[in-house]
């Protein structure tokens, strides 16, 4: 018998008379731009395409990173069983654009809906998935509940739960114990996810941890054509990536490139906001330092007096890792928590970063095992960093440390593949 929870009662009834909280919250998003208008139907569970016939896998995933973790998996499984449709859903209008023109064959995007009850039934009646995976970990009752009701099998994989999240529903762990009881299985990340997970009532028979989706995901795309255009435009001028740049982080990024050009003549930083918006921001900020700037968004390019690069483009990350031997992976230097230092990686880039990198602990203390990355302790030593990490044979020998680490962890990908095929002939 599943578990009881008076909250989870509560917030079930709430969610079946919460249109009206979802028509404010929608218009609030859309007003922040934080929504698609032509999409905005999507939200309601309304269908903006046909179900395809045949087996279909609803794969949510609550944003850019989550999303394409999962497409090198879609790709495999879809060439494997040429029958097998996807949907893909996402809550982010930035996820929406970079997933545009990297669909695999036979995959549908649509914005998730909203958890009220009426929109999440209104979602499941049209689409009718076989499986719902939730890649992550993104945990919304009303979705839970209702596929649970329709006995369509939920797993989670590359599953991830941070200490504020578990801290928040251990406050409801009642209703948690309720919703982990209605998870078929969960591929996690790392032993600390799993264990926060089983404190929250997931039945442990349901369980393993496995790494993450990301070690397994095919290197980042790029344009062949721009990158040997731009390498030209370099003339072999030394140059280094601040990558997935926050607030705060950038003026530490000119702080160290001040200090590595005293060591390294003509070099040039590229700098990519983790928010592609903060580009003019984020130009102005090198400009009122002095340096001279060329912009991507502005159609500014790369000339022999240019000092600094602002990347300010989405899907273009693939393009600046190959070009740059080293790279600061931001969200490091600021309690942001780290990004992913795969990318890079695969990618042959070096790695520097700052001490806030718990969102990847497991990953990162593995490659600090292995003496695979740089790290410092605060933007002062930035500079100094960079410049070291610039020598060839240092920053290939960080690299090649660092591709055989991640590359260790491959077949993550297979052993999702292989629970989703498992479920799926289940539900055949």
């Amino acid at each position: 018998m599943l578990p009881r929870s008076v909250a989870l009662s509560a917030y079930l009834a709430w969610s079946n008379r919460a249109t009206g909280f979802g028509e404010r919250m929608l218009k609030r998003r859309l007003a922040a731009g934080k929504e698609s208008a032509e999409r905005l139907e999507e939200r309601r569970g309304i269908p903006s395409k046909a179900r395809p016939d045949g087996q279909l896998m609803w794969i949510h995933a609550a944003s850019v990173g989550e999303s394409v973790s999962v497409l090198e998996m879609i790709r495999r499984m879809g060439e494997e069983q040429p029958d097998l449709s996807f949907l893909v859903t996402t809550g982010t209008v930035t996820s929406a654009g970079v997933l545009a023109d990297r669909l695999p064959p036979r995959t549908v995007h649509q914005f998730v809906p909203l958890d009220v009850r009426p929109w999440v039934r209104r979602f499941l009646d049209h689409w009718a998935p076989t499986v719902v995976v939730l890649a992550e970990g993104e945990i919304w009752p009303a979705l839970i509940y209702e596929a649970h009701l329709r006995r369509i099998p939920i797993t989670l994989i590359n599953a991830r739960m941070t200490a504020a999240a578990h801290g928040r529903w251990r406050y409801l762990k009642g209703a948690a114990r309720a919703l982990m009881h209605r998870i078929d299985h969960v591929q996690a990340q790392e032993t600390e996810t799993a264990r926060r997970l089983t404190d929250l009532g997931l039945p442990i028979e349901r369980l393993e941890v496995t790494g993450t989706l990301k070690e397994g995901s095919a290197a980042l795309p790029h344009d062949e054509a721009e990158r040997v255009r731009l390498a030209g435009l370099l003339a072999g001028r030394p140059v280094w990536l601040a990558a997935s740049t926050h607030p705060g982080e950038d003026e530490m990024a000119a702080l160290a490139h001040s200090v590595a050009r005293r060591s390294w003549h003509k070099l040039m930083l590229v700098v990519a906001p983790r928010h592609p918006e903060r580009g003019d921001g984020v130009a102005a900020i090198f400009r009122d330092g002095g340096w001279k700037v060329a912009q991507r968004s502005k159609d500014e390019d790369i000339t022999p007096d240019t000092e600094v690069y602002v990347a300010d483009t989405m899907g273009e990350m693939g393009l600046w890792y190959r070009l740059c031997p080293v790279s600061f992976v931001g969200g490091s230097m600021v309690e942001i928590g780290g990004h992913n230092p795969f990318e890079p990686a695969a990618l042959g880039s070096a790695i520097v970063h700052g001490p806030h990198i718990h969102n990847f602990a497991d990953i990162y203390g593995r490659l600090t095992e292995a003496s695979a990355t740089r790290a410092v302790g605060d933007g002062d030593a930035l500079g100094p960093a960079i410049a070291r990490t610039l020598e060839p044979d240092e920053a290939a020998r960080l690299a090649h440390a660092a591709w055989e680490v991640c590359s260790a962890g491959a077949d993550v990908t297979e052993r999702a593949m292989d629970l989703l095929f498992a479920i799926l002939d289940g539900a055949a």
